[in-house]
């Protein structure tokens, strides 16, 4: 993932933490530096960091309820606005996705649980307040997980009450009617938000804040690709990777040189090039911004073969849809050979055909949903 700094691997599972956390961390601390100087800045940007620790032990809960049901957990990504377990699949019984989406909430009721005992053994917790961020840190941090834990129990997406609201509406209305609806509710959720961030709210004393208008926008973003996500799964269910692949292209011989690779692509409308033995047996694949850099450095007359990438999966016609995709999208390629039992290149799963195929499935299905 662009942007993205790989932190590590705990139980199977990637943490990778975003860049513009840092920025959010610089941010923090400048501004408190100039208002309430060097002690303070310091302060809140550890607290910042002890909270995101929070933030990924939650995504952790989601990932290990999610094991439950045996579905992976190949990465979680860090973000200002908080984290994102990404799941393998969504879990089609509505009651496996409710306790996985309460598995995250739950460690936050944890964590706050655990720091309110230790407060109420220092005598500290009858003076708590567990909504104000103020007094000593284990107080401060409960504070921010009694609020984690509110802030996620809203019913609408992307939150984790938007998650059970729409497995709820599910057990009636349908996977995808389900879906539409919590992501509307986050999305009206996200136009709130970030009208109070840009003017604030004189009645309740709530200024306006530049930051809720960022994650307004990341909700309002967020919500809109979960129903895209699902819209696309409706389209797909049950399709092979025979009904989105490309059949008429162009392969390369092993002696090709990068002009003639270049000719295909002035001439055609072809942008990933397989490189493959006179029986048709599949031994490369390059894209085309991988050619435009080759023939940058080494010129029309090197060979394809320093270009071209080996390692490299394929996929077979038959091989369900979504699972052709979800491997594209694990190995960050646009691109994915389509080979016979034998080895034999068939066609390209890629990601532009991808597309024109779901555009024109949907224009179909709103069709014939207008005539119904």
């Amino acid at each position: 993932m662009r942007w993205a700094i790989r932190l590590g691997r705990i139980a199977g599972t990637e943490v990778r933490i975003h860049l513009t956390f840092f920025l959010l961390l610089a941010w923090l601390g400048a501004s408190d530096w100039q208002t309430e100087g060097p002690r303070a800045a310091l302060h809140w940007m550890a607290l910042m960091c002890l909270v995101f620790f929070c933030v990924l032990l939650h995504e952790f809960g989601h990932a290990l309820a999610a094991r439950r049901y045996g579905i992976r957990t190949p990465d979680i990504t860090l973000y200002p606005f908080g984290g994102v377990a990404r799941v393998e699949r969504m879990p089609e019984n509505p009651r496996q996705e409710i306790v996985i989406a309460l598995a995250g909430p739950a460690v936050n009721v944890v964590i706050a649980a655990v720091l309110w005992v230790v407060l109420a053994a220092l005598g500290a917790a009858g003076r708590l307040d567990p909504v104000k961020v103020e007094g000593s840190w284990a107080a401060q941090l409960l504070a921010v997980n009694v609020m984690l834990l509110l802030f996620n129990l809203i019913p609408a997406f992307p939150m984790d009450g938007g998650r059970v609201l729409r497995a709820v509406l599910a057990m009636r209305l349908g996977h995808t009617r389900a879906t539409r609806i919590a992501a509307h509710i986050g999305q009206g959720l996200a136009i709130g938000l970030g009208f109070v961030g840009a003017f604030g709210i004189s009645g309740l004393q709530i200024p306006p804040n530049p930051m809720m208008i960022l994650v307004a926008f990341f909700v309002f973003m967020a919500a809109a690709n979960e129903s895209g996500a699902v819209q696309m799964q409706s389209v797909i269910r049950g399709l092979s990777v025979s009904a989105a692949m490309v059949t008429e292209f162009k392969a390369l011989p092993r002696n090709a040189s990068l002009a003639e690779a270049a000719d295909v692509l002035l001439h055609t409308s072809q942008h990933e090039f397989p490189v493959t033995d006179p029986d048709g047996t599949l031994r490369g694949i390059f894209t085309r911004s991988e050619l435009v850099a080759a023939l940058r450095e080494s010129g029309p007359e090197a060979p394809v073969l320093g270009v071209m990438r080996e390692d490299f999966p394929t996929v077979h016609p038959q091989m369900p849809f979504d699972e052709a995709f979800r491997m594209m999208q694990q190995n960050q390629s646009t691109v994915l050979p389509v080979t016979d039992g034998d080895g034999k290149l068939v066609g390209l799963f890629t990601m532009e055909n991808i597309g024109e195929m779901l555009m024109v499935r949907s224009a179909i299905a709103q069709s014939r949903r207008r005539m119904q």
